[in-house]
């Protein structure tokens, strides 16, 4: 039997997660998961949805303030890098996955920041992991819900009981696969 693994998801907003691997982190109950979203903090609806998936995967996560207005103003990305590194317990992880640095819908900037954020941190080492993973989704430039891009190095359907196991957020289309480029 595998050690259970110490793993983390940086995404920008709380239920980003969910989304994009929450069947992955169903998939490996006794791994250690921890959930860090950059935004909404203080947001009185989706900060309490978060607190209540995390208990509902067994993860721990924190989440982060940064602007997530709806003008999607560019941030600096030092800004980003280093509220990652605040939000981070530690620094060495067996597995990270994030977004893409091109986003999973046309142009999603936080979701795209975060991506290049955490690949910067990772090529800077100033965060270790034996592998990192990228969501790997499309959205064919807005012309239909994003669906798992066939091509990535990776692609996992999803084991039916994990599938059934999902929450109300999550369409079926997009917890069928889990698609994640290495």
């Amino acid at each position: 039997m595998e050690p259970n693994k110490n793993k983390a998801v940086i995404v920008a907003h709380p239920d980003d997660e969910t989304l994009w691997c929450g069947g992955e982190i169903l998939m490996h109950p006794n791994d250690h998961w921890f959930v860090a979203s950059l935004c909404r903090k203080n947001d009185p609806d989706r900060a309490p949805k978060f607190k209540k998936i995390l208990d509902n995967y067994g993860a721990d996560g924190v989440m982060g303030d940064l602007d997530d207005g709806p003008e999607q103003i560019p941030l600096a990305s030092h800004l980003v890098e280093e509220t990652i590194l605040d939000l981070l317990p530690q620094k060495n992880y067996d597995l990270i996955i994030t977004h893409s640095p091109f986003g999973e819908y046309t142009r999603h900037l936080r979701h795209e920041e975060v991506g290049r954020a955490v690949i910067n941190l990772w090529h800077e080492q100033k965060i270790n992991t034996n592998e990192l993973w990228l969501f790997a989704y499309e959205d064919g430039n807005k012309a239909y819900y994003p669906r798992a891009i066939e091509s990535a190095d990776f692609c996992k359907k999803l084991p039916l009981l994990i599938w059934l196991d999902r929450t109300d957020k999550v369409s079926h289309s997009q917890r069928m696969k889990v698609s994640i480029a290495k």
